[in-house]
């Protein structure tokens, strides 16, 4: 079966350096199509963070020349985009990505090492002179499973916000899997009926159940969010073993661990997705991860990531399995030879594949699509969303003033 990919997949042009999942850019330099204005000092410590251009009030620039940014901060990467509108949808023009592992030995300890924070805060500090840089006049950001976890989250996040300026919002897995959902629902397969959008991370793995209807935001039915990511899953079952036999019995534990932990919502949901079945609406699968998007760039046998060719991608189920079962039966060193897989992800990756064959196993479909892209779009949708039908308003308010003024 030909992959293909919906006619939504872009809908944001990218004017700008493509960043991939591992921080690896698909384009050379950091372009710079405008004027860098640098920010003025003083900003809110709310989770929506709002500047404006230097010696200039804010929210003066119009609507469309305005920058959003979005951070997310995950167990394992750090990401940051940052936009403008167009239309309705958004251009890109800087995006930042960096394996940070913050959930590294979170498993064991229950606390944010040193380590693992010192890499973040790094990470941060250069999202902080982008968001500079760019003259961002609104930002949102956030932090996710790791986080929530971690007895020191939230000393962390005051030492983040003390040392980069950057107001980090701890939010809930009901609102990560809302956004997920809302920065890649474009990418949903057409049709009507059930859905479902999963969102393996780092710390956690969130399932959501959608009811599409063509050409409206999915409705969320039911959703999900289970401890099990591609960092907590492996350092729970441990350092990978030499042998066959004990890869194999490891990935067999990861896999028990998950289907157990997503047994309540597959009976919650079951009785839903039998209707839906007997009415001839199979389910439709959309992932948005690491795992996906790095299973489909070895399906495609690409010399290195490449987002344009993944980003949107709907590929046969089947061929997704099959390259998580031949991954997970590799030895590291294999695994690491593999062009778009190399050295820092090649451990976590039998996670990922463990996870994504459970999924596959509970709701068994033809098709799987793929989405590198999430929490971050979805936040810059929802600020821009509301900036654009303030800007409507204030333009209506304009017009009816100059009515009334009218003789």
């Amino acid at each position: 079966m030909a992959e293909t990919h919906p006619p939504a997949m872009r809908e944001e042009a990218l004017n700008g350096q493509d960043v991939q999942p591992d921080g690896r850019s698909a384009a050379p330099g950091d372009p710079d199509p405008d004027r860098a204005f640098s920010r003025p000092d003083g900003q809110n410590q709310d989770s929506v963070q709002r500047t404006g251009m230097a010696g200039a009030p804010w929210g003066t620039l119009p609507f469309h020349r305005q920058a959003f940014a979005a951070i997310d901060l995950g167990t394992n990467n750090c990401r940051l985009l940052i936009a403008r509108p167009q239309g309705d949808n958004f251009v890109v023009i800087d995006a930042f990505s960096r394996v940070v592992r913050l959930g590294e030995g979170l498993a064991q300890s229950g606390r944010l090492s040193d380590e693992a924070m010192d890499r973040a805060l790094g990470a941060l500090t250069i999202c902080a002179g982008k968001l500079r840089r760019r003259n961002v006049h609104l930002a949102r950001s956030v932090a996710t499973e790791a986080c929530r976890r971690a007895s020191n989250g939230g000393e962390f996040i005051e030492r983040v916000r003390r040392e980069t300026g950057i107001a980090l919002d701890i939010i809930s897995a009901k609102e990560e899997a809302r956004l997920a959902v809302l920065g890649c629902h474009l990418l949903l397969e057409q049709g009507d009926g059930p859905a479902m959008i999963f969102d393996i991370g780092g710390g956690s793995t969130e399932m959501v159940l959608v009811e599409s209807v063509r050409g409206e935001i999915p409705r969320i039915r039911d959703w999900q969010s289970v401890p099990w990511g591609v960092v907590s899953l492996t350092e729970t079952c441990g350092t990978e073993p030499d042998g066959d036999a004990g890869r194999v019995a490891r990935y067999a534990r990861m896999r028990e661990l998950v289907r157990d932990s997503l047994a309540p919502f597959t009976m919650r949901i079951w009785d839903r997705l039998e209707d839906e079945r007997a009415r001839n609406m199979p389910l439709r699968l959309l992932g948005t991860s690491g795992t996906v998007t790095t299973l489909a760039s070895v399906h495609l046998n690409l010399p290195q990531y490449d987002r344009r060719a993944v980003d949107g991608l709907i590929m046969p189920a089947q061929a997704m399995r099959g390259i998580a079962a031949r991954l997970a039966g590799m030895d590291p060193a294999q695994r690491r030879g593999l062009a778009c897989i190399g050295t820092e992800r090649s451990d976590l990756v039998v996670a990922g594949c463990a996870i994504l064959e459970t999924i596959l196993d509970i709701w068994p479909a033809d098709r799987l699509g793929v989405a590198d892209r999430g929490i971050r779009e979805g936040i810059l949708r929802s600020m821009m969303a509301a900036g654009g039908a303030g800007e409507k308003s204030r333009a209506a308010l304009r017009l009816a003033r100059r009515g009334a003024d009218k003789p």
